[in-house]
């Protein structure tokens, strides 16, 4: 049964990526000038997201892209610009009690900065924060500091 499924799978997806290619002989050529989001001149430093994705002003950011086990939410920006930028919103963490799988996410509100922009390695033209801090604004999950600051990807 799996095995058949995957095939499902794999053949619809197959054929959802051909279909534009593909076309009747009497349709007349597309063209298409689309540039890839990384490409557009970008004002200011964006965030990289999980997929390799530039982000302005997200209202959602997943914090642990290999597990998902911590993600920040309802993001609302105050600011924007060439070295920094702050939002408030809430740090959805896992505890992970007795175990990942099992755990229960909790909310925690946070104010978010980002900071030291830098080259984005995949896009050197485009300038992308490279740390974030969370500061907890009340309750925090357990043995985390009241400030925690990571990097984050290139």
């Amino acid at each position: 049964m799996y095995k058949h499924t995957m095939v499902g799978v794999v053949t619809l997806c197959a054929a959802a990526l051909l279909a534009p290619a593909v076309g009747t002989s009497s349709a007349a050529p597309a063209t298409v000038h689309a540039v890839p989001a990384a490409h557009r001149q970008l004002a200011g430093p964006v965030l990289v997201d999980c997929l390799w994705h530039p982000e302005v002003r997200p209202t959602d950011f997943m914090l642990a892209c290999g597990d998902g086990n911590s993600r920040l939410t309802s993001l609302h920006w105050t600011y924007w610009n060439d070295n920094s930028a702050t939002a408030t919103g809430y740090n959805v963490v896992n505890d992970c009690k007795p175990y990942c799988a099992a755990g229960k996410f909790h909310s925690y509100p946070v104010v978010v900065r980002l900071d030291t922009p830098q080259p984005w390695k995949k896009h050197p033209q485009v300038q992308h924060y490279s740390e974030i801090s969370l500061t907890y604004t009340a309750a925090r999950p357990d043995k985390f500091a009241h400030v925690v600051t990571y990097p984050l990807w290139n």
